[in-house]
């Protein structure tokens, strides 16, 4: 959302669209600036025009360097990457971001105001403000020798509120809370990328919870057909018949309300990436995470990265400085006098603002770490799932030989796949935490956004 800062801006600017009239508009905050004389004395001359600080081209960037146009043209240079098209009715984790970008509403409606907010002329927009000032000035001096000093002293407010909106543009103020503004929307978009991202993980592990379910369901078939064989000889009770078949009752409801959440939550992904509303859309499978990017993970040079990425830090930043400014001011007018009720309240919010701005750096490093030490233990427990698993290999094969030999029955052969099954689920689900965490510290490196 716009701040006040921009409201006013884009209010001084529309001044010229509209007319000289009077308009309610805020007083731009900013850092103290001599004003000019009143204009009901004498014509006031619009002031002198000053080079405004130029906005950044890279709005995302939390620093801008020299270099930043040279590796720009260097990147248009480059070929593009070639994008392999999802098959129909299917969607791919690789082509999930730039399909949200590319149909997501939400997305498209942030695109445009970004786009609104960098299509600003600052030049222009000072020429009008200048030529605004002039007129107000203008009419301010003519109402006052008429005699109208009622509607004079009006004009005058809204010569002084324009004069600091005048200042602002001057220091580069107005700049910079447009490029903050665009940057809180960028962050925004980013948000809604992650979301899907999120929630296509969510679904490939429900998905496997589902093949799960149904080879629990086919164990449980086997078990309640013997049971049904040993009721017949009368070697249990009917209770304990039913019990069983009161399991697979339960189960199978249990696997209905997960398909109707796979439905629902495919159709929100459906929704998000601008495809048919069907909730059958096919996942394809996620990436795996490489050896060589875990090796390549160094907290702490990714936690300098993360904060300087992130615009949850970049915001708490400018709200410390606006507590600075305002402590500021206030000190000067009135005299840094911790005797005066005012200076000393000020002061106090001001050093509460500070701590406020150590506890946010504090709790995001603390959250990053946590990001950290969690990839690193999915990694372990991936490792430890997998030497299971090859166990769970071996056992099978051994049993697969007694079958062989008529030393096992078919149902013992099937209890053994079973087991195998089951290890190689839990590799599986591993496999997805890692990524899933994995997935989160990039965002938070790359983009400095914690989830």
């Amino acid at each position: 959302m716009l701040n006040r800062k921009i409201i006013a801006a884009l209010l001084a600017a529309a001044i010229t669209l509209c007319g000289v009239s009077v308009f309610a508009a805020d007083p731009v905050q900013g850092e103290a600036s001599e004003q000019p004389e009143a204009a009901a004395a004498v014509p006031v001359e619009a002031p002198e025009e000053e080079p405004a600080a130029a906005p950044a081209e890279d709005t995302y960037a939390p620093e801008t360097t020299a270099e930043a146009p040279q590796e720009a043209a260097a990147a248009e240079q480059e070929a593009p990457a070639e994008v392999t098209p999802d098959p129909v009715g299917s969607v791919s984790f690789a082509n999930l971001g730039s399909r949200v970008r590319e149909n997501n509403f939400n997305m498209l409606a942030l695109t445009e105001t970004i786009a609104s907010i960098q299509a600003v002329d600052y030049d222009k927009m000072k020429d009008d403000l200048k030529d605004s000032l002039k007129l107000l000035a203008n009419t301010s001096y003519y109402l006052s020798v008429t005699g109208n000093s009622f509607a004079a002293n009006s004009v005058q407010q809204q010569y002084d509120s324009l004069k600091n909106t005048w200042d602002d543009l001057k220091d580069g103020k107005i700049q910079e809370d447009y490029d903050a503004a665009v940057r809180q929307l960028e962050n925004a978009q980013d948000q809604i990328v992650m979301a899907a991202e999120s929630l296509y993980i969510a679904l490939v592990e429900l998905e496997q919870n589902d093949r799960s379910l149904d080879r629990q369901l086919n164990a449980l078939d086997r078990t309640i057909q013997e049971l049904e064989l040993r009721y017949d000889l009368g070697q249990i009770s009917t209770l304990t018949l039913q019990q069983a078949k009161a399991g697979r009752t339960s189960l199978v409801s249990g696997r209905q309300t997960l398909n109707m959440n796979l439905s629902n939550y495919k159709t929100q992904l459906e929704l998000m990436i601008g495809a048919e509303l069907s909730g059958k859309i096919k996942l394809q499978a996620l990436p795996q995470v490489s050896a060589q990017e875990l090796a390549a993970m160094n907290l702490e040079k990714d936690l300098a990265a993360a904060k300087a990425n992130s615009y949850d830090l970049f915001a708490a930043k400018r709200t410390l400085d606006d507590a600075k400014e305002t402590y500021s001011d206030t000190g000067k007018e009135y005299g840094y006098n911790e005797n005066l009720y005012q200076y000393a309240s000020a002061k106090h919010t001001w050093e509460a603002a500070q701590y406020t701005y150590s506890a946010s750096i504090q709790n995001f490093e603390n959250s990053f770490r946590v990001l950290y030490n969690q990839v690193k233990d999915y990694q372990q427990v991936l490792a430890a799932a997998k030497t299971a698993l090859e166990v769970e290999k071996s056992n099978y094969a051994v049993d697969q030989l007694k079958y062989e030999q008529g030393t096992i029955s078919k149902n013992d052969l099937l209890t053994a796949e079973d087991d195998l099954n089951t290890a190689q689920d839990k590799v599986t689900g591993a496999a997805i935490d890692l990524f899933a965490a994995y997935h989160n510290y990039r965002w938070a490196v790359d983009r400095g956004i914690l989830n």
